[in-house]
Order: C-alpha cells, then sequence, then structure tokens
C-alpha cells in the first residue's frame, strides 16, 4: 500500500516532528519565518519547506508584510484532529478513573492495616495490669 502524500491531509503533515514543532511554537501566536529559524535550529529551506505542507493542508496561514512572512495557527483546520483525539482521551480519563478508584481502595487497606498495627489490642499496653 503506498503511503499519502503528506499535502493530501492533516494527519500527514504532522506526522512530522519538525512539522508538530512549528505548530507547537504557532500555538502562542503568530511568527516570521526567520525566528522560527532561530528557535527551531533549521536552516530556512528547510522550515520553508515544513511551513509550505503546514499551508497546502490548511494549518497554519500566512501573512506578508514588505518582504516577510508571517505564519499563525489556523484554529478550525485542527478540529478533525482534536475530534480524533477526543475519542482516545475519553478511553485514557475512564481508564484513570479506574485505576483511582483502585488506589483510593489500596490506600485504606493499607490506612486500615497500620492502624489496627500501631494501636495494638490494649492487652499489655499498662505493665501496671
Amino acid at each position: 500500500m503506498a503511503r499519502a502524500a503528506t499535502t493530501t491531509d492533516a494527519f500527514n503533515a504532522i506526522a512530522e516532528p519538525r512539522r508538530r514543532a512549528i505548530l507547537d511554537l504557532l500555538v502562542g501566536g503568530e511568527l516570521a519565518v526567520g525566528e522560527l529559524v532561530e528557535l527551531l535550529e533549521l536552516g530556512q529551506p528547510q522550515v520553508s519547506k515544513h511551513l509550505r505542507v503546514l499551508r497546502e493542508v490548511a494549518l497554519v496561514e500566512v501573512r506578508a508584510e514588505g518582504r516577510e512572512r508571517f505564519y499563525r495557527v489556523n484554529g478550525p483546520a485542527l478540529k478533525p484532529i482534536h475530534d480524533w483525539v477526543m475519542r482516545y482521551e475519553r478511553a485514557w480519563s475512564d481508564r484513570f478513573e479506574a485505576l483511582d478508584v483502585v488506589l483510593e481502595d489500596l490506600k485504606q487497606k493499607e490506612d486500615g492495616d497500620g492502624a489496627s498495627n500501631e494501636q495494638g489490642d490494649g492487652e499489655g499496653d499498662d505493665p501496671e495490669r
């Protein structure tokens, strides 16, 4: 089965770690290409290539100001990814809640055992009896 091109959809585009890093930086606000180059410590051609892919799948938008290009995240384009991840988040939350119940039960048993061992049974505690 042939692999889909990275420009076919957002899922394929974000499969590349450097593109996810670009999105992570742009979540904080609009950045110029030069700022991204500096922050990512990559060459300008590499950053531009990744921005092109992100732009082609509409995950980022570009604004020109003179010779500079400023990029920002296109939030609505991330919705399909968000919706997909949310299904897994619900499953994780259910499992974490179940784990919390088990841990609380274990803690109560441990506290109960510790309390009975520390308090003793009352016999032999008073040497004058």
